[in-house]
């Protein structure tokens, strides 16, 4: 299981990529910066939605496109793409996703992820979906996590920054996991690595 650290680029991931770590990175559109994909740090690209959701901020449309326009060029393609969703709102994401979908996947040569939401079941996953990203609010997200390993092959979880919760995605199979806690002290850093051993 890939475990991105959310925009981090420190020294250090690039030395767990070097010696075998399944580490990756998870590109946002935050202060208008693309940063160079490496050919040793898989990585994928997220709307942003949460992070501005989450510090009381308005999104920023255009850094979103700026970003894909940025990384449709680039050698090394991203995983996939989130279409922009709507936090924990099952009807807005649905909304958001027939609005987006349609337009990025005419201009855009990337795989797109869906971004499932409190209230959301397997049903509500777009065909057209190359992966589910579990999103939603924290509860919601733990307590409907076996549901989604369940019923679809490409998982990726966003915002776990717990040794159970990691211990958990990799007991479900699910393919990747994000979280933007992991660098925050020593000891939350300590944990990531800890984590990295068992696997390996």
């Amino acid at each position: 299981m890939i475990v991105m650290p959310s925009n981090n680029s420190k020294a250090l991931v690039h030395y767990w990529a070097g010696i075998g770590y399944p580490v990756g990175w998870l590109f946002t559109p935050e202060n208008g910066k693309c940063r160079q994909p490496l050919e040793w740090i898989p990585y994928a690209v997220d709307n942003g939605r949460f992070s501005v959701w989450s510090k009381g901020h308005d999104w920023n449309e255009r850094s979103f496109l700026s970003m894909l326009d940025y990384y449709n060029e680039t050698i090394i393609k991203p995983r996939w793409v989130v279409v922009p969703d709507c936090v924990g709102d099952r009807d807005e994401t649905l909304r958001e996703w027939d609005k987006w979908h349609p337009v990025l996947e005419k201009c855009y040569d990337h795989k797109w992820a869906f971004c499932v939401q409190d209230g959301m079941t397997p049903k509500d996953v777009p065909s057209q979906a190359s992966i589910v990203f579990v999103g939603g609010t924290a509860v919601w997200k733990i307590q409907t996590l076996e549901l989604w390993a369940k019923s679809f092959n490409r998982i990726h979880v966003g915002a776990v920054n717990s040794f159970r919760v990691l211990m958990l995605c990799k007991k479900l199979g699910i393919e990747s996991t994000d979280g933007t806690g992991w660098f925050r002290s020593p000891r939350m850093t300590d944990v990531l690595q800890k984590f990295f051993k068992v696997q390996n």
